[in-house]
This record gives structure tokens, sequence and C-alpha cells, in this order.
């Protein structure tokens, strides 16, 4: 008379599953909205980024003057666009 009815184990699946239903909901809203913002990265803003390193270790005294001016001409200038 009562074995017709839903075990615990059944009840815990149930809670289980209706519970990551809606976390993949809410993490498909967020990425919806989150992901068409992705920053655009623009060469020459990597490349003045790569720049101010070098300057930055040289002016720590990381590297020498020699090895500072082989990396810069190895760096694209400022002109090359």
């Amino acid at each position: 008379m009562w074995g017709t009815g839903m075990a615990w184990s059944g009840w815990l699946a149930m809670v289980l599953a209706t519970t990551a239903f809606w976390a993949l909901v809410v993490f498909g809203i967020v990425a919806l909205f989150r992901g068409g913002e992705r920053p655009r990265t623009d060469p020459t803003t990597r490349r003045d980024h790569a720049r101010e390193i070098l300057d930055e270790r040289f002016a720590r005294g990381e590297i020498g003057a020699e090895e500072y001016r082989a990396r810069q001409q190895l760096l694209p200038s400022r002109d090359d666009t």
C-alpha cells in the first residue's frame, strides 16, 4: 500500500536535477550578456605595452644598454602600422 510513492533518493535526485537546471539557466543568461563584451586588442597597444615593459626592465637594471638596444630593434617602430 505504501510502496507506490517515490523514495527519498528519488526526491533527492529531483531536487539536485532542478537545482542544476536553474544553475545552467542563470549561467547561460550571464554568459549571454558578458560574452559580447570581449576587449579587442589593438596591435599598437600591444606594441606600446611591450616597449613599456622593456623600458621598465632597463630602468630597474635587469638588462644592460646593449641588450636594451637589441631588443628595442626587434620591436616594430611606432611608424610601422
